[in-house]
């Protein structure tokens, strides 16, 4: 599909100004005005003299009579405090953690490790310390262990045991 030609051969933009086109000025070859002129901005309404007329000192208009004022005072607390300061971690929690994974391999340590964890929750309860998560994870990985380790237990010991209960009654003479 093609548009048709704008009308009388115009160009439908030309009387639209240009919005990244720089802002017209002055010939930017001219030279710069003069410090005393009223052209540049904040620059005094009159050029000191040259040079210091007989008998009387050079005034030179850049120094201020009075002396800048009083030194700053270095930065006191800021505004905002930045980061506040972690909170302690609960060393029974990490404690009880490690027992009920050694329990893995020595069965014995896991029900201490939930033991522990129990205990270790309470504290953090009551303080306020890091750790929960620790505790909870203690907690049950020592209970699955003791569970497992029990199970275990039972089946190595009591199930031959009650065969040989089971057995006994029932002899082959």
């Amino acid at each position: 599909m093609t548009y048709p030609p704008p009308p009388s051969g115009q160009d439908p933009y030309s009387a639209q100004p240009d919005p990244y086109a720089p802002p017209p000025s002055a010939n930017p070859y001219a030279t710069p005005p003069s410090y005393g002129s009223p052209a540049v901005p904040g620059a005094p309404a009159s050029v000191p003299p040259a040079a210091p007329q007989s008998g009387q000192p050079y005034a030179d208009p850049y120094k201020s009579a009075a002396p800048y004022a009083a030194p700053q005072q270095p930065y006191g607390q800021q505004p905002y405090g930045g980061y506040p300061p972690p909170r302690q971690q609960n060393s029974m929690a990490l404690v009880a953690l490690i027992l009920s994974l050694v329990g893995l391999m020595t069965w014995i340590t896991a029900p201490i490790g939930a033991i522990l964890g129990h205990s270790a929750m309470k504290q953090i309860r009551q303080s306020g310390e890091d750790g929960e998560g620790m505790a909870k994870a203690a907690i049950i990985v020592g209970w699955i262990i003791t569970g497992l380790g029990v199970v275990g237990c039972l089946c190595a010991f009591g199930l031959p045991f009650l065969a040989v209960l089971g057995a006994g009654g029932a002899s082959s003479y």
